[in-house]
């Protein structure tokens, strides 16, 4: 500890001549920073030291003046391996893949390029907004607090930014989910990026503090920008866990005439076991059974996980199985996760979908995953790497996406679906909810990952039921399926790996908190001030 206090007190003398570049101390600084904020995510949940991980990175940027960007860069990219390597670890259980036939060295090496690749995924935007940290530091008249404010902004753009590809998961809110449920209450007036920002800022406004502190006369007392800077970190502390605490307390109690019993099926059959002919047998045996004895509980409707039954679904017409003909007889809706055929596009595709089967055996409902996972459900450049690149699907097609403003209407009223990891995109679950979305379902599969994925997804279904206000029930093959009420409070988790079914009573809610309405409002004044302040120096600059 005493060597990593040695090497951040020398970074801070870097604008008196002494500056730092790229070492095997300085690139170990910025992996452990990165790790230790790693620690902060499910399943520790250290949610705390979310709130000190960032600044040793902060430091090395700022002891970089006169260093190459590319430097800079290779920090932020160590941070970011750091943190999202470690977040996303779990991706390695992919392997073993041999029981879909890929031989044991091919699936090692699918597996670790899957991790590699999702992991440079994330750790790129943290390079960024390394590369523009340093940028800032290097404007000699912008001060501290300005290049605090500026520097949370370029993180949650870039956040947003990566929020709207194909792979995300592991964002800066996500170290707070569970744990810190009071701050996440933030997120139902500008989502999840306010958490983020919150978070950068105090990290960003204790290390200038550190940085000025060792950059003063060893013999002087704490100088007066030394103090503004403790002081406004720890107002930004206190001012956004009470503005959390008062939404908490002040959030509308539940109408008990929009209460809804909810039946949650966690059937718990092995991807590689549900796709052989047995696997289906004993998922439609498991979900029927489930099923009837929730119906028998007095349950309104009873939710599957995704792919409950790995069968293709034609939509125009009914279909005769056990299932089916328990859905018939209660007359209980069935929200049945499984694959559908669609008809609008020129051949013969499916989709991952969420149907609503009614009282005749038909979809009268239907929800498409919009998030389709890459190489597992559909090729990108299909048409240009569909000759390069084995297809990694189990299945004899690729997948469709589905619309992104599709609306999943049920007996029980409108809902918002999220479908496997689609947990992970805030702005979809949002456009649901601002058409009327009155309660949150996912469905999800979450094999063959560990439970420590499990908690993350768990985690994610947090932010966006206080994000939108909504209580949220979620089912899953393996675990862990869970209730989730508006504030974010977990009212039930199920054990992972075992076969469960629960009765859920849920509430219909139809507020509209300020991010359902506005979106990221309170971002796009920040990201106003900032370009404000970075303009007015450019001119200064220039004079």
């Amino acid at each position: 500890m005493s060597n990593v206090i040695d090497l951040l007190a020398k970074s801070q003398r870097g604008r008196s001549g002494l500056t730092l570049s790229l070492s095997w101390k300085t690139a170990l600084l910025a992996m452990g920073s990165g790790l230790l904020m790693s620690l902060a995510t499910p399943p520790l949940g250290l949610w705390p030291l979310a709130w000190f991980g960032l600044i040793p990175l902060w430091e090395l940027v700022l002891a970089s003046n006169g260093q190459s960007w590319r430097v800079v860069f290779a920090y932020g990219l160590i941070w970011g391996v750091g943190f999202h390597g470690s977040v996303l670890s779990w991706i390695t259980h992919l392997h073993p893949l041999t029981w879909m036939g890929v031989p044991w060295l091919g699936s090692v090496a699918i597996a670790a390029f899957a991790w590699s690749f999702v992991t440079l995924w994330g750790a790129v935007t943290v390079g960024l907004w390394a590369v523009g940290l340093h940028y800032l530091s290097r404007l000699k008249a912008t001060g501290p607090g300005v290049r605090v404010l500026n520097s949370a902004v370029l993180w949650v753009l870039l956040e947003q930014l990566r929020n709207h590809t194909p792979l995300d998961w592991s964002a800066l809110a996500l170290t707070q989910s569970p744990g810190n449920l009071v701050i996440l209450q933030l997120s139902q007036l500008s989502g999840q990026l306010l958490v983020a920002a919150v978070l950068v800022g105090f990290n960003g406004l204790l290390a200038e503090a550190w940085w000025v502190f060792f950059n003063q006369s060893a013999a002087a007392a704490p100088s007066h920008r030394f103090r503004l800077l403790v002081g406004g970190a720890i107002a930004l502390l206190v001012a956004a866990h009470g503005l959390g605490a008062a939404m908490f307390i002040g959030s509308s109690a539940d109408n008990p005439t929009s209460a809804v019993a909810i039946g949650l099926i966690q059937g718990n059959v092995p991807t590689r076991v549900k796709l052989t002919p047995e696997g289906i047998r004993r998922a439609m045996d498991g979900y029927t059974e489930g099923y009837k004895a929730l119906v028998a509980q007095g349950v309104d409707a009873v939710l599957t996980p995704e792919g409950a039954i790995p069968a293709i679904w034609d939509v125009s017409v009914g279909q005769t199985n056990s299932l089916v003909q328990a859905t018939e007889a209660a007359g209980v809706p069935l929200w049945l996760g499984t694959f559908a055929t669609d008809s609008q596009q020129p051949k013969p595709r499916l989709t991952q979908s969420l149907l609503e089967i009614n009282n005749q055996g038909m979809a009268a409902g239907r929800y498409n995953k919009v998030q389709l996972v890459p190489l597992g459900e559909y090729l990108p450049f299909e048409s240009l790497l569909g000759q390069l690149i084995g297809r990694l699907s189990p299945l004899d097609s690729y997948l469709v996406q589905g619309d992104p403003n599709q609306q999943f209407t049920t007996r029980l009223g409108p809902a918002i679906v999220g479908i496997c990891y689609e947990s992970a995109y805030s702005w979809l679950f949002r456009e649901q909810a601002r058409n009327g979305g009155e309660f949150i379902l996912t469905a999800s599969n979450n094999d063959p990952y560990p439970p420590r994925m499990m908690v993350q997804h768990h985690a994610l279904d947090v932010i966006r039921a206080i994000e939108n206000d909504r209580w949220a029930v979620r089912a899953t093959n393996t675990g862990l399926s869970g209730v989730v009420d508006s504030q974010g409070r977990t009212q039930w988790l199920a054990t992972p790996s075992t076969y469960v079914t629960h009765k859920a009573i849920i509430y219909r809610r139809q507020t509209f908190t300020p991010y359902v309405r506005w979106g990221n409002w309170v971002l796009l004044i920040l990201c106003g001030l900032s370009s404000a302040f970075i303009f007015r120096q450019r001119n200064r600059t220039h004079q």
